[in-house]
């Protein structure tokens, strides 16, 4: 990848989100030392480059900053295989749900979901098609934070999945015969089903409430 200007600002906001999910889940003293770090030297490169003081910039970039104004991104990747769709079991909560996570910086919602998939599964995928984008207000997430979550279809020949850290359980299941569902999948599983029957159109997204 060239060095320009738009790179580094990439490589810098990698740094920054590093450091947000660092500190988030820090354990230790030196956890937060070395995530304050990662910060710190965001901050320093992106002061070198826009020729500013390190503590306008911080006020900017972390304090005043829009990012934390924003929601968050999902991506998930579903594989359909004779009618029945893959879910994982959740080692967190221990209910099923459709692989995926949050996208990270520098990444396309496909890649996320691409990305997740291989990590909760061990199954290398190509995403085409983008089944819908779903508002985690609505869609009854229980998330910390507003969460947009994109659902994509996948496709591999490979369905041999492996479980992980996050997946403590694979299976492939019919609309009839769901497993217990995650919060926010009870709600929007079914909906898929209907689109991937074509009785809704695709891609799927909440309609402006008009009050």
């Amino acid at each position: 990848m060239p060095l320009n200007q738009d790179t580094i600002y990439q490589a810098i906001d990698e740094l920054r989100a590093i450091s947000a999910m660092g500190l988030y889940y820090a354990k230790t003293e030196y956890d937060t030392e070395r995530y304050q770090h990662v910060l710190s030297v965001a901050l320093g490169l992106l002061a070198s480059l826009e020729e500013r003081s390190f503590e306008e910039v911080k006020r900017e970039f972390v304090e005043d900053s829009w990012l934390h104004m924003s929601p968050a991104s999902g991506a998930e990747a579903l594989i359909i295989h004779e009618e029945k769709i893959m879910l994982i079991k959740r080692s967190d909560n221990g209910l099923w749900a459709v692989p995926g996570g949050l996208v990270e910086v520098g990444e396309t919602l496909a890649e996320a979901a691409v990305r997740e998939l291989w990590e909760e599964t061990g199954i290398h995928a190509q995403v085409t098609k983008l089944l819908g984008i779903f508002d985690s207000r609505l869609w009854h997430s229980k998330t910390k934070t507003h969460l947009f979550h994109a659902v994509f279809l996948a496709e591999t020949n490979n369905l041999i999945p492996k479980t992980s850290i996050e997946a403590t359980e694979i299976g492939f299941f019919a609309e009839n015969d769901l497993p217990a569902l995650s919060y926010g999948h009870v709600h929007r599983v079914p909906l898929l089903f209907k689109i991937l029957r074509g009785e809704i159109p695709a891609p799927y997204f909440d309609m402006p409430n008009h009050k």
